[in-house]
């Protein structure tokens, strides 16, 4: 009683599970048909007409004249690109800290912090009064050398003084033109000039404080184009070159895509990290970048020629991925090696024919060796 109770059901379900599939999933109406059962469900009203009349018809899943209806794209290639992205951070394409070459009183600083100067421009000034001082002693000191010597001159004429008495005058006066060099020298600098154009950082030494030339008075930073420095691993070291293309994006704003290149490039892999120095440029027209701030570095490497499939052609089966090509006229499965996943296409590693067309659509009908027909592209 209880054999035929458990019957009744698995022929209930079977009753109820093979016209639904005959319904809602293709691939079994041909089985169906094989089988003749497709022909008195549709009598029965369990298949629609039109499904049983396509899976009877001729090619209709099974290889006849019209085969199944696919649609396929011929194989193209793209070359592989090997993304390497660093993180690295910015300074000015100059960058200058100024101090004064002498000791003295701050007496006047010229500049404000983020204003822009020229080279040669005057940022800051030391008490320079005892400089001055040095100045007017060296030139009395060499002006009364010259007037020795214009008399030795004048007087070795007549006979009445020595060569050697003029020799003496003359280095005399040598000596003191080069102390008025020194003085006017150690008087410029008591003003500091600024050696590159750009802008100035802050300034932390105020007027009446004593400075020295270990005591930094101002940064110049020239910063109408940026220098990123990152690293990238030692397996690209023979591959990055000056000159490379770059795309920088700053983490503040990742939107933001900076096109620059490469513009230097280390002499050797750091042992401790394995990694290779790279320094790259960007401009920075509308200067609304600033040195210091770190920006995510992208470099492409274009590499050999592979072939290129839409995504939805990719099937999987236990042993791996496989597309679906058509050789003439006949659908073959073809393994694959995935090498490379773009946005639009998948580089794969096969073994295609020249005229091998890839089925992107209709890959649920298809069988090995089944006849196919190609459908035209959509518009």
């Amino acid at each position: 009683m209880r054999a035929s109770f458990q019957l009744a059901v698995v022929a209930v379900i079977v009753a109820v599970a093979v016209p639904l599939s005959a319904r809602f999933i293709p691939g079994t109406r041909p089985w169906l048909d094989r089988v003749g059962l497709l022909e008195p469900f549709a009598s029965a009203g369990l298949v629609p007409e039109d499904s049983a009349q396509a899976a009877g018809a001729p090619g209709a899943g099974s290889g006849g004249s019209g085969g199944v209806a696919v649609f396929a794209e011929a194989v193209r290639t793209e070359a592989l690109r090997d993304v390497v992205s660093a993180i690295g951070s910015a300074r000015g394409v100059q960058s200058v800290e100024l101090s004064f070459e002498v000791t003295g009183r701050l007496q006047e600083i010229k500049v404000a912090p983020g204003s822009r100067v020229a080279a040669g421009d005057l940022i800051a000034s030391l008490d320079a009064e005892a400089a001055e001082l040095a100045v007017d002693r060296a030139r009395l000191m060499q002006e009364d050398a010259q007037r020795t010597v214009d008399r030795l001159a004048q007087l070795s004429q007549s006979g009445t003084t020595t060569a050697t008495q003029l020799q003496e005058a003359e280095l005399a006066l040598r000596t003191a033109e080069l102390g008025l060099q020194s003085a006017r020298r150690d008087l410029a600098n008591h003003r500091l000039l600024a050696p590159v154009a750009g802008y100035v950082g802050l300034i932390e030494p105020q007027v009446g404080d004593l400075v020295s030339p270990t005591t930094p008075i101002a940064q110049i930073e020239d910063r109408s184009s940026l220098i990123i420095e990152f690293r990238v691993p030692e397996r690209l070291a023979s591959l990055v070159r000056v000159g490379d293309a770059v795309a920088a994006k700053p983490i503040s704003t990742p939107g933001q895509a900076i096109e620059g290149k490469v513009v230097a490039v280390d002499n050797r892999v750091d042992e401790a990290s394995r990694t290779l120095r790279v320094e790259a440029m960007i401009s920075n027209a509308d200067d609304g970048l600033r040195a210091g701030m770190a920006f995510q570095v992208d470099l492409v490497f274009i590499g050999t020629d592979y072939p290129a499939v839409d995504p939805l052609a990719i099937q999987w089966g236990a042993d791996g991925a496989y597309v679906w090509v058509v050789r003439a006229g006949k659908a073959a499965r073809l393994p694959i090696r995935i090498l490379q996943r773009n946005a639009e296409t998948v580089l794969v590693e096969a073994a295609f024919q020249p005229e091998d067309l890839v089925v992107t659509e209709g890959v649920q009908a298809v069988r090995p060796g089944v006849e196919v027909s190609v459908a035209a592209p959509r518009t």
